[in-house]
């Protein structure tokens, strides 16, 4: 009897003990998976703004030279330009809490918590 109790037991132990390595091995599997969407998402958005940037370099251009034309001085032109780039980068900096560091915040949490709502659903 006194045996059945000890294999029992021992038994039980290791089935705690498995489950307790299967839950790591989720949590670092799930870690991975997060930070692989996380880094995959960062790196994306880079590419784009990089893309985004060599566009708007080259509207920007575009528009300077036809600011120039119309004001008939080729600095004018530029000038211009680079006042409207002061107005939008003040009004960003004046926003940038808003518009900037919530969201991007929210986006990352967003993406981080999103599997764990899913995981709850199922």
């Amino acid at each position: 009897m006194m045996e059945e109790t000890f294999a029992k037991a021992e038994e039980l132990a290791g089935h705690i003990k498995e489950y307790v390595n299967n839950r790591i091995s989720y949590a670092k599997f799930t870690g991975a998976e997060k930070t692989s969407k996380v880094a995959a998402n960062i790196l994306a958005a880079v590419i784009i703004s990089a893309v985004f940037v060599i566009v708007l370099l080259f509207a920007s251009l575009a528009l300077a030279f036809v600011f120039s034309k119309l004001t008939g001085e080729l600095y004018w032109g530029f000038l211009i330009v680079s006042g409207i780039y002061l107005l939008i980068g003040l009004i960003v900096f004046a926003l940038k809490e808003r518009i900037l560091r919530i969201p991007i915040m929210n986006a990352i949490l967003e993406q981080l918590f999103k599997d764990d709502e899913d995981d709850e659903e199922d």
